[in-house]
């Protein structure tokens, strides 16, 4: 499954009435919850005990593989949110709906991957010890080139705050467009100006 080890599949159901217990939710909560989400499995574990060859990292020990089926394609992330603190683990998401799979994954916040056919998605493990192979899994949910001296970490921080500088230089070239007086117009320009300065010095 998801082109992983034969070695490394599971098959343990998580059943809804346990998280809801687990996390005390009210009635108005689980049926949110419930809207989203059909069934929830622990599909693989990986770990050096099922992966032979692979080394444990000096942080990762094993990450897990959940199978989320979807009751419809637009749902609610914090839904998947609220599952990355149900096992105090490493955890990839295979979201399923209609025969396509979109991968979930919590590092520093919850990311997601595009939709693709079932039959197509795959985790590579690539790498000689968990850390590696967790941080490239992430990189390939991500999509995220790492620059040469930055961590995977600092590289998110950095990919966050070009984009918070992108959406404000498109707000205020809006705001620009729109304004009537001449001296208002000058202070956005002057405005999207320092913020693309800003912009170009971040790597």
């Amino acid at each position: 499954m998801y082109g992983l080890p034969i070695s490394t599949e599971r098959k343990r159901q998580l059943p809804k009435k346990a998280i809801y217990a687990k996390f005390e939710w009210k009635p108005a909560q689980r049926e949110h919850f419930d809207a989203d989400i059909a069934r929830i499995d622990i599909v693989a574990v990986v770990s050096s005990g099922t992966v032979p060859g692979l080394g444990e990292g000096a942080v990762v020990k094993e990450f897990y593989v959940l199978a989320v089926q979807l009751k419809r394609r637009e749902y609610d992330i914090q839904n998947i949110a609220q599952l990355t603190k149900l096992i105090p683990q490493n955890m990839v998401f295979a979201l399923q709906y209609d025969n396509r799979t979109q991968f979930a994954i919590f590092y520093t916040k919850l990311f997601t991957s595009a939709w693709q056919p079932t039959e197509e998605a795959v985790l590579s493990l690539s790498g000689l010890n968990l850390d590696t192979v967790w941080e490239n899994i992430v990189k390939g949910v991500v999509q995220i080139e790492v620059a040469e001296g930055h961590t995977l970490t600092e590289q998110i921080a950095v990919d966050d705050q070009r984009a918070k500088l992108l959406a404000q230089i498109a707000t205020l070239e809006r705001k620009m467009a729109n304004e009537k007086q001449p001296r208002r117009k000058r202070e956005c320009f002057e405005q999207i100006k320092n913020l693309k300065i800003i912009y170009e010095r971040i790597h």
